[in-house]
C-alpha cells in the first residue's frame, strides 16, 4: 500500500490565501463537539450542535465552501485532507438533519435499501460531479470502486490503508472522529495517530482466551487494503499496536471472527 508521506515539498506547492484557512471552521466545530470518553472513544454531541443555530449554519457554510474548491488542482496531501474533511463534515450534517437516530443505518432505510444508511445518496457536488459518501470513500480515497471523473480526482495516487482512520461513519465501531480538521501539514502524523488510537482500543482487536483474534469488521470488509490476508491484517495491527498488544498479536493463532458496533457515536445515545 502506498503511503502519503510524499515529503515536505509536496505539502507547500499549492498555496492560496482562500484555501489556507478553509478548514478552520471545521476545526472549531470538532473542538467544540467532539469529546473523548474514559475509554478513549471520541463522541460527537449531535444534539448540542443541532440546538445551536449559529454552529449548524457554520457547518452548512463550510460544506458549501468546500464544494466551491477544485481538489483536482491540489497537492496529494491537500486533496486527501479535503476529501476526508468533506466526508466527515457531510456525515455529521446528515446525522444532524435526521437526529435523533440510534444508528446511521436508520437513515434512508427502505425496501430497496434494507441495510440503510446515506452512503449512496448524491448529496454533494464537486467540480460539476454529483457525489455520494461512497464515491468519496471508496471511489476517490480508496480507488476501489467507480467514482465520477476519476482522472481529475487522481484516485490512483492513493493506496493507503490509513484512509480507514480518516473517515468516520458516526458509529461506535468506527475509528475516532478527530478533534481537529485534517491539513496537509500534519496529515501523516494525524493519520498515524488515528491508527494508533483505534488499533489499541478493544473495538479494533481483542485477543481471545484461545489466542485467536476478534477484529473490527473493517479489517474483513476491506481486507484488500491490508494485504488481502489475515496475516496482512495482523501485520498492520502490529505496526500500530503498543508493545504489550503487539507481542500478543505476534503470538496469536490467527483471526477467528469480526465485530462492529453501529450505534451512533453520541454521548446521549451511545454506550458509556
Amino acid at each position: 500500500m502506498r503511503s502519503l508521506a510524499f515529503g515536505a515539498a509536496a505539502a507547500i506547492v499549492f498555496v492560496m490565501p482562500a484555501f489556507a484557512n478553509v478548514h478552520q471552521s471545521w476545526t472549531e466545530i470538532l473542538s467544540t463537539y467532539v469529546k473523548t470518553d474514559s475509554t478513549g472513544l471520541n463522541r460527537f454531541d449531535y444534539a448540542k450542535l443541532k440546538a445551536s443555530a449559529a454552529d449548524s449554519a457554520k457547518l452548512d457554510k463550510y460544506i458549501v465552501d468546500l464544494q466551491k474548491l477544485t481538489p483536482s488542482k491540489m497537492t496529494d496531501k491537500e486533496a486527501f485532507a479535503y476529501w476526508a474533511n468533506l466526508y466527515n463534515a457531510a456525515t455529521v450534517q446528515v446525522i444532524i438533519q435526521n437526529y435523533p437516530v440510534k444508528s446511521i443505518r436508520d437513515i434512508n432505510k427502505n425496501i430497496g435499501n434494507v441495510f440503510g444508511g446515506p452512503w449512496k445518496l448524491n448529496i454533494l457536488n464537486v467540480e460539476g460531479n454529483a457525489l455520494s459518501l461512497d464515491h468519496i470513500e471508496h471511489g476517490i480515497l480508496r480507488g476501489e470502486r467507480e467514482a465520477p471523473n476519476k482522472a481529475a480526482f487522481r484516485v490512483k495516487d492513493w493506496k493507503d490503508p490509513r484512509v480507514h482512520y480518516a473517515v468516520n461513519c458516526a458509529s461506535i465501531g468506527c475509528p475516532n472522529l478527530p478533534t481537529k480538521a485534517f491539513t496537509a501539514e500534519t496529515l501523516d502524523a494525524d493519520l498515524d495517530a488515528g491508527a494508533r488510537a483505534y488499533v489499541n482500543h478493544p473495538r479494533a482487536v481483542t485477543v481471545r482466551a484461545d489466542g485467536r483474534l476478534t477484529v473490527s469488521s473493517i479489517y474483513k470488509w476491506f481486507k484488500v487494503d491490508f494485504g488481502n490476508t489475515d496475516a496482512g491484517v495482523i501485520a498492520h495491527l502490529t505496526k500500530y499496536a503498543k508493545p504489550e498488544l503487539a507481542a500478543k498479536l505476534k503470538a496469536s493463532k490467527g483471526v477467528a471472527g469480526d465485530a462492529y458496533d453501529w450505534s451512533i457515536n453520541s454521548p446521549a445515545v451511545g454506550r458509556s
